[in-house]
């Protein structure tokens, strides 16, 4: 019985142990960043559009969400992480890094000038979305898979 018991207990931590370095892979950790980007963008939308009521805290969260992962993004994609995961990143971002690092510059000065002086209503937060949009949008047209 203490033998079946330690070998489920194995299994258990090895299952364990596997979810872990599973988390630190470079295809997880940008799934979970761009998860976040979509959850901020998702929240101003809402707000832009007459859904949620404009509430400010939630506003500056959401834009300094997309500026800090914007700045850290680009970090994610070492060489030999082009697979796995699922990952919809596509192999252009390896042959062109400089111009999607250059995209994601762009992300943060976007969010970042919405920052220095945050949307103070519903259409401010519309006109803070038109000009962070395309920045999304130029991205992934370029360097990500469609699935």
């Amino acid at each position: 019985m203490k033998v079946r018991t330690l070998a489920v207990a194995a299994v258990l931590a090895a299952l364990g142990a596997g979810a872990v370095v599973a988390a630190d892979e470079p295809q997880v950790v940008r799934q979970e960043m761009m998860k976040k980007v979509g959850g901020a963008m998702g929240a101003l939308s809402g707000i832009a559009k007459g859904e949620k009521p404009y509430d400010a805290e939630v506003v500056k969260a959401s834009l300094a969400t997309m500026s800090e992962v914007a700045k850290a993004f680009p970090d994610q994609f070492p060489a030999g992480s082009e697979a796995g995961h699922e990952t919809e990143a596509s192999p252009k971002i390896w042959e062109a890094m400089d111009d999607f690092k250059a995209k994601s510059a762009k992300l943060v000065e976007a969010a970042d000038a919405a920052l220095a002086s945050p949307p103070a209503d519903q259409a401010a937060v519309g006109a803070a979305l038109g000009a962070i949009g395309p920045n999304c949008a130029a991205c992934h047209e370029v360097y990500r898979i469609k699935k």
